[in-house]
């Protein structure tokens, strides 16, 4: 997802090779270890509070369990894995050896490591890849990334892609394409719905066994990059953060990423040897997404006014209980790390509530408080409903907040909670008035406002929205300003269209930002270690990220 400054991409040096290697070598069945506890069972359990699941592997599919819970990146590999943390770093070589970026970013070329296989024993080729970036272009609602795919070719054994317009932008979700066989995928006439209850891919694990609470993977012996000492993992899908929480403190779990309102008291001290948790933030955010397509939030005012009473402090201290990185920007860049990107108009400025300023803009935007209710410029009160997963109570804390904030300038306004599997769709759709979500992360801040503003991916409510713009934002001139800086050809270019698209993010209102994304996530090390930490950053923790995959070739059984 992020920027990458370089147009040639080598293999990494033999010593990075030698460690990803290392990583993958030992054998998933050996038994790692004598006595109790995961680390001697080779068993590995995560947990997630997501409520229970429907078994779907589709790895395109975002609102799928192989998504949602993070297995989809045990089974299925990329080209190059990238690190969130790092992300102008140089990927990792994956399936991929090397790739190579012509100067205008038109166009990569992939050589394939020969050594790659299916988990059926096939061999994976240049044909498995060539199918694979056809399929996302055939079919848009698997591209979650929006990648606009041109000429896709094998030549010589390689796969060369060319695009219409610069991929400068785009580099990493390129390389991180989860590549799927052609052999069984071929086969499938709605790729779009298809569930993949029995998924192939080339990573070190396969499904065992699902229900709506627990998903098992265990080791594929025939692991083409190696063995790993992990033999099993076990996700488990629990009903909210309180349970999760326990199951982490009680040691049922072992890798989570949950919101804790007292991580100390709640996960560190119960084992303070073992219990670890580390929250790195990338150039993401969290914030209150507004569905523009609905009356009264197509108005900006109203959208700007509630920007200008959210108390982010608040939000900070006692629904994300300081674990996640404050904002302090109404850009929402994260700072220190998106300092660099601030257009001066906004170096020091802050996002400290202002209520009367936002009644002067309602005001002057035709609103009328009458009776301590805000009634719209036609006279209809304004009523809102704020909506999250029951259970996630960072975000439905948040909302809390967010709704007295609001009660300020007279908006009646309700939180209504819903299953996460139920909230991703109706987000999905379009289907909510506002709701807390994220936005993506990148190297620059592009990769937020795009998720957040193009209107390139724009989708009328009703029609699932994989890619993002989940809000229905259409501003011709952010949509225009994204494409500029994506196809600059020099910085002074891309430096304006970033300054631009900041002030209509601030401007407009498409959604309120709450706090920097983190990448983090909760661990114990009694069972495993090898863990990424903020000394060896050499992966996000979270286990729903696409590196995941390699923080588990990188354990070993305590001693």
């Amino acid at each position: 997802m992020s920027v990458r400054r370089r147009t040639t991409l080598r293999a990494v040096a033999a010593a990075t090779v030698a460690i990803a290697l290392a990583a993958g070598c030992s054998n998933a069945n050996s038994g790692a270890g004598k006595g109790g506890g995961g680390g001697a069972t080779g068993v590995l359990t995560i947990g997630k509070p997501d409520g229970p699941q429907t078994n779907n592997s589709n790895p395109f599919l975002s609102t799928s369990a192989g998504a949602t819970l993070g297995y989809r990146y045990m089974i299925y590999e990329p080209l190059a894995m990238t690190n969130m943390i790092k992300p102008t770093e140089k990927a990792d070589p994956w399936l991929a050896t090397d790739w190579e970026w012509e100067s205008s970013f038109t166009k990569v070329t992939f050589t394939l490591d020969e050594r790659a296989k299916w988990a059926d024993g096939k061999d994976l080729t240049a044909d498995d890849v060539e199918f694979t970036f056809n399929l996302l272009k055939k079919h848009p609602a698997l591209n979650g990334n929006g990648i606009p795919f041109d000429g896709i070719a094998v030549e010589g054994g390689k796969v060369v892609l060319t695009f219409k317009e610069s991929q400068f932008v785009n580099q990493n979700k390129i390389i991180q394409t989860f590549i799927v066989p052609k052999h069984i995928w071929e086969k499938v006439d709605n790729p779009e719905t298809w569930p993949n209850r029995t998924p192939v891919g080339s990573g070190p694990y396969k499904l065992k066994t699902f229900t709506p609470q627990t998903t098992t993977l265990v080791a594929t012996p025939t692991y083409w990059n190696g063995k790993t000492k992990v033999k099993e993992l076990r996700y488990t899908a629990y009903n909210d953060n309180s349970a999760a929480t326990t199951a982490l403190a009680t040691g049922k779990v072992e890798w989570s990423f949950v919101f804790m309102p007292n991580h100390k008291q709640l996960f560190i001290d119960k084992d303070p040897k073992n219990h670890k948790l580390w929250f790195p933030s990338g150039l993401g955010i969290h914030g209150l997404w507004f569905n523009t397509a609905r009356k009264p939030l197509d108005n900006p005012a109203l959208r700007k006014a509630m920007a200008m009473v959210v108390d982010r402090n608040a939000i900070h201290i006692q629904a994300q209980a300081t674990l996640y990185p404050e904002i302090t920007n109404p850009t929402g860049i994260p700072l220190p790390a998106g300092e660099p990107f601030l257009a001066p108009e906004y170096q020091g400025a802050n996002t400290k509530p202002d209520v009367p300023g936002a009644k002067k803009l309602l005001a002057e935007a035709g609103f009328t408080l009458e009776g301590g209710v805000l009634k719209d410029p036609s006279g209809k009160p304004v009523t809102l409903t704020f909506t999250d997963p029951a259970g996630w109570n960072d975000y439905i804390t948040g909302l809390a907040i967010i709704k007295d904030n609001v009660k300020q300038l007279g908006i009646e306004a309700k939180v209504k909670t819903q299953t996460a599997e139920a909230w991703g769709v109706d987000v999905a759709n379009g289907n909510f008035d506002a709701t807390l979500h994220w936005t993506n992360s990148g190297a620059t801040p592009y990769d937020m406002y795009q998720n957040v503003m193009d209107g390139a991916i724009l989708q009328p409510i009703g029609k699932s929205s994989q890619a993002g713009n989940f809000g229905r934002f259409k501003n011709d001139e952010a949509t225009t300003a994204l494409k500029e800086y994506a196809n600059a050809k020099d910085e002074p270019t891309r430096t304006k269209a970033m300054h631009l698209l900041q002030k209509i993010f601030v401007e407009q209102a498409p959604m309120i930002p709450t706090a920097a994304a983190p990448i983090g996530a909760e661990y114990s090390t009694k069972n495993w270690i090898g863990w990424p930490t903020e000394a060896n950053p050499y992966a996000p923790p979270q286990h729903t990220q696409p590196s995941a995959l390699e923080i588990v070739l990188n354990l070993t059984p305590a001693k």
